[in-house]
């Protein structure tokens, strides 16, 4: 986080639109939004066109789809004036960006991106032989650069898009932050600053490129975050005049790191739509008590006087999420030694996850009767998403010699 100037620690996270949420969205994503929010200032986005990178065949699905997610956010705990909810395709730039970065980004980079061909294997079903699908990290790197959003939440898996789309804005900073007098403006810009911190800019900026100090690197950075006399723009010169580059246009983002969901399916594998083990947020109580009743359970203990292994049961995943130690030592205890039965080891997660459920599903049934509101929530979104892509394309354009005004 230190490494990000202050005026771009913008978070921007998406998720493409599959319908209804279930509680791994709810434990992977959801939790972790929520807590963001009161941080940051974050973007939260509907990814539609990354949705047509696998689902191109038929898209009649999305726009369901959406609005069914984003009444789930707002069940959740995703709070509309905390933070930004918009559609990806209702701004334009995006597209625009990403053309734009097509032009140079080397297509090894983006064949070399280690869910390419791991996608392309799990899904064989689909002809994902496209540039769409190819070209998806890179839409992703648009997605990030047109909001010089500094915070990116991934997991593990998903580092080396960041680090993608770290490497495509180092390389366009490098090829058009080279503007006309770049040196001038920046020395310029320096001496606005007051000849005490200049010259402990120098110093700071000489221990950088001479011996490489990473620290002096850091405080120098927090140095021009703190001066008032220079614009947006002078302050953009100064970061890469340190680093011995251009211009900083598009700032490299930081991937911030998640926890990784332990939601488990109801079959004990990761929850999944495609593995049919699912607990949607909205399923009424009844389905959702049904959905654990008959849950499977430890496959070697077949009679009830039969001693089980918890670490074999699905059962014990949502004991681990759910359950006080008191109610872990129980279960242990019980079944191990055949004091209690399957359905007694379950009750106490059927009645944690229907009182998990229950306030989200309250305020989902409030918004499935006023999806105007719900509209309205996404236009303000959609739009202050637009004013923030609008100036960074500008300044894209202007560097890459399109804005003829």
């Amino acid at each position: 986080m230190n490494t990000v100037p202050a005026q771009h620690a913008r978070v921007l996270s998406g998720m493409r639109p599959t319908g209804r949420l279930h509680l791994g969205h709810y434990h992977g994503v959801l939790k972790n939004w929520i807590e963001l929010q009161h941080e940051y200032e974050c973007f939260f986005f509907v990814a539609d066109w990354h949705a047509l990178t696998t689902h191109y065949e038929d898209p009649t699905l999305i726009p369901e789809s959406v609005w069914e997610m984003v009444i789930d956010w707002l069940a959740a705990g995703v709070n509309q004036t905390a933070a930004n909810l918009f559609i990806q395709s209702q701004v334009q730039e995006h597209a625009e960006l990403h053309l734009l970065l097509s032009m140079i980004t080397p297509l090894g980079w983006l064949e070399r991106v280690p869910s390419y061909k791991d996608q392309q294997e799990k899904l064989k079903e689909r002809d994902l032989a496209t540039y769409g699908f190819l070209g998806y990290p890179l839409l992703q790197a648009a997605d990030i650069l047109i909001y010089k959003a500094g915070l990116v939440p991934v997991g593990e898996d998903q580092v080396a898009h960041v680090e993608l789309t770290r490497e495509i804005a180092r390389r366009f900073n490098h090829l058009y932050g080279r503007e006309p007098g770049f040196e001038e403006k920046a020395e310029q810009a320096r001496k606005k600053m007051g000849k005490k911190n200049a010259r402990m800019f120098d110093r700071l900026r000489r221990a950088y490129q001479e011996q490489g100090d990473d620290e002096a690197l850091k405080v120098a950075r927090a140095l021009l975050e703190t001066q008032q006399n220079i614009t947006v723009g002078d302050r953009e010169r100064l970061f890469g005049y340190l680093e011995g580059g251009g211009r900083v246009i598009l700032p490299e983002p930081q991937p911030l790191l998640t926890r990784a969901s332990k939601m488990p399916g109801l079959d004990g594998q990761k929850m999944s739509k495609s593995y049919g083990n699912t607990i949607a947020l909205r399923d009424d109580p009844a389905t959702v008590e049904k959905a654990l009743r008959t849950m499977p359970t430890d496959t070697q203990r077949v009679r009830r006087t039969d001693p089980g292994d918890p670490e074999r049961c699905p059962v014990w995943k949502f004991h681990e999420i759910y359950s006080d130690d008191n109610v872990k030592d129980w279960v242990q205890e019980g079944c191990r030694t055949a004091g209690i039965g399957c359905l007694d080891c379950k009750q106490p997660v059927i009645d944690a996850v229907l009182e998990e459920l229950r306030p989200i599903q309250a305020r989902a049934a409030e918004l499935e009767q006023q999806p105007e509101m719900v509209r309205n929530i996404i236009n303000e979104g959609n739009e202050t998403a637009r004013d923030l892509a609008r100036d960074t394309l500008d300044e894209v354009r202007h560097a890459m010699s399109l804005n003829y005004r």
